[in-house]
């Protein structure tokens, strides 16, 4: 697997975005306050008020290792989610 091999991390710039969007997938939607933003969001941070104790779904390369490296490799994984990222923070959804 590519992440123990190469120590990449993956590169969140902490805009939010996918916090302020829980509602657009399953895994998260648990999450939601009410209005579609994770209910531990701090809007002035744009941090999680959990982060040390966040769900597995929300620690990219936790999850990627227990349910997705058998599917794609490490770097691949980055650039679908990176693709993901980039939407959501042009759309601001």
């Amino acid at each position: 697997m590519h992440l123990e091999k190469n120590n990449t991390k993956f590169p969140c710039n902490t805009c939010g975005q996918c916090c302020k969007n829980i509602r657009l997938s399953e895994q998260t939607a648990y999450l939601d306050r009410g209005d579609g933003i994770c209910r531990h969001f701090d809007a002035l941070t744009h941090l999680c008020t959990i982060y040390e104790t966040r769900p597995l779904v929300c620690r990219v390369e936790d999850y990627y290792k227990q349910n997705l490296s058998h599917i794609y490799e490490w770097d691949e994984f980055i650039e679908i989610n990176l693709a993901i990222c980039e939407q959501l923070q042009e759309d601001k959804i």
